[in-house]
């Protein structure tokens, strides 16, 4: 198993513990490290990597919530813990729909968790630690930025995430603590915005509201006990008002309707769209998974219409194995 490399979050974007109403220490010894190991034939093995590094939160019963891209397909999953141990862990539940990955953990632990916080309730403005595994020094003091809605490339929607700043370099996975010590939210992505001339980078969080509902089926089942949207298998942008094609996922629905990167997708049955959330919800809204999709696009000065027969993300990628 590979150590988690040596590196410090800069001093002066290091919570301090005089600035919390709760113990920072205690908390952020919930947080773990997580190192992932996937197949070479795996789906998401060329776009992800077959080696992940990041994040996870303990959250109690030996779970360990962290975002979900970081152990989709993983067959060996190895939790550096904030004493020195590192143990096995196994990858319960990847939810689609909201980016959460959930682990069990299968050796004994002793170690504290974090309780689940309300990420409704967060203001703009809080003070909030951004918890990396590796304690005080691998994590960031940060403030809430925004919460808005959010569109990925790759068919996800949040109606509101959680934008913090600064930056943590390691976001994925990292454990988004409230004022009261509670965690809100789990790290995603890193994004950059303009402001006062100046770029600077944000970290995206997925908030905890979404996973409560969620967490039983997820341990039950492995899934979430709701209906499966339809997936397209294809990667979109917005470019000046349009939706464009930007990639195809290999052998996916869209790549069988012979949709091609640069294509411009002017509407979802009839409905014409112009942004990547109003894309997605329009697909979402015709069914469950293997509904077909009808599309109008522009290709090289043609518009024409296809048909997609949509499917269900989870049955291209590879189970995890039981240890």
């Amino acid at each position: 198993m590979a150590e988690l490399t040596e590196w410090k979050v800069p001093a002066s974007a290091q919570p301090r513990a005089e600035d919390y109403g709760y113990d920072l220490e205690r908390a952020l010894s919930a947080i773990v490290g997580l190192h992932a190991l996937i197949p070479q034939d795996a789906f998401t093995a060329q776009t992800l990597g077959t080696e992940r590094a990041g994040n996870g939160v303990l959250i109690g019963d030996g779970l360990v919530l962290t975002v979900g891209y970081l152990v989709t397909e993983a067959e060996t999953i190895w939790l550096h813990l904030y004493d020195g141990r590192v143990v096995p862990g196994h990858a319960l539940a990847i939810d689609q729909e909201t980016g959460f990955g959930l682990v069990q953990v299968l050796e004994r632990m002793d170690l504290p968790s974090l309780p689940l916080g309300n990420s409704s309730a967060a203001e703009v403005g809080e003070r909030v630690v951004l918890g990396g595994a590796g304690g005080r020094t691998r994590s960031v003091a940060a403030r809430i930025a925004g919460k808005q809605e959010f569109a990925g490339y790759w068919e996800y929607v949040l109606d509101e995430a959680i934008f913090t700043y600064p930056a943590h370099p390691n976001w994925g996975g990292t454990g988004l603590i409230s004022s009261a010590g509670e965690l809100i939210g789990i790290g995603s992505l890193q994004l950059e915005r303009e402001r006062g001339g100046k770029n600077e980078n944000l970290n995206m969080v997925i908030p905890i509201d979404l996973f409560k509902p969620i967490r039983d089926s997820l341990v039950t089942f492995g899934r979430a006990d709701r209906p499966v949207r339809p997936w397209l298998g294809l990667y979109s942008t917005e470019i000046e008002d349009k939706v464009v094609v930007v990639g195809l996922a290999g052998k996916g629905p869209a790549a069988r309707a012979e949709i091609k990167t640069g294509d411009v997708i002017i509407a979802v049955k009839g409905e014409k769209v112009s942004t990547l959330a109003q894309f997605y919800r329009n697909v979402w809204s015709l069914g469950t998974a293997g509904v077909e999709v009808p599309l109008t696009l522009y290709r090289e000065g043609v518009t024409f219409d296809v048909r997609v027969n949509s499917s269900d993300r989870v049955k291209f990628l590879k189970a995890p194995k039981l240890h």
